[in-house]
């Protein structure tokens, strides 16, 4: 298979993925958890002593790892496309009290997780994934933590919930640059 064929078959799967995490996170913050609150999001715990986080953290931390390879496979329009429509999708798939807050987190978020792995990556792919993967995990829980409840009670668990998806992708993303290498597989 030639570089530009396999480039265009990873990064078709990994915008698919991208986009199904939005509705993956959308479904489990109001229907899964190991507690719902009333009126509010379904938690799962994510460090010892307690520390919970509405549950769709996992996929949004994930998503922040597939945006950044999309762009490392389809390149930055690609990315920007991605980011526009998982806004659009998360505002029509999100609970109605949710839908400002869903689709304005997921943008800036992802925005900010661009801006920062964009001009690290052809470097530095691992610590561009860190990198852009903190910043735009705390963006994104801020965001949507203030718009959603008025409130950054679950600030600490948004934060370490997603930077759990994030530092499990590591060992990939590790290998995937080794391969790339090994093959002279240049980003998009």
């Amino acid at each position: 298979m030639d570089d530009t064929a396999r480039r265009r078959i990873e990064g078709a799967i990994f915008l698919v993925a991208f986009g199904l995490c939005i509705p993956a996170a959308n479904w489990l913050i109001g229907n899964a958890g190991t507690v719902c609150v009333p009126n509010g999001p379904c938690l799962i715990p994510v460090a010892p002593g307690g520390l919970m986080a509405p549950s769709g953290v996992l996929m949004i931390g994930l998503a922040l790892v597939l945006r950044d390879l999309v762009q490392r496979r389809l390149g930055l329009g690609w990315a920007a496309g991605a980011i526009l429509a998982g806004a659009a999708l998360s505002a029509l798939l999100a609970p109605p009290a949710l839908v400002i807050a869903s689709a304005l987190a997921f943008l800036l978020g992802e925005a900010a997780d661009l801006a920062v792995y964009t001009p690290l990556q052809r470097r530095r792919l691992v610590l561009a994934v860190l990198a852009s993967g903190a910043v735009g995990l705390v963006v994104d829980s801020l965001v949507f933590l203030w718009v959603a409840f008025g409130s950054l009670d679950y600030l600490a668990g948004q934060v370490v919930g997603k930077a759990w998806m994030v530092l499990l992708a590591l060992p990939l993303i590790h290998w995937l640059r080794r391969r790339d290498a090994r093959l002279g597989l240049q980003p998009a």
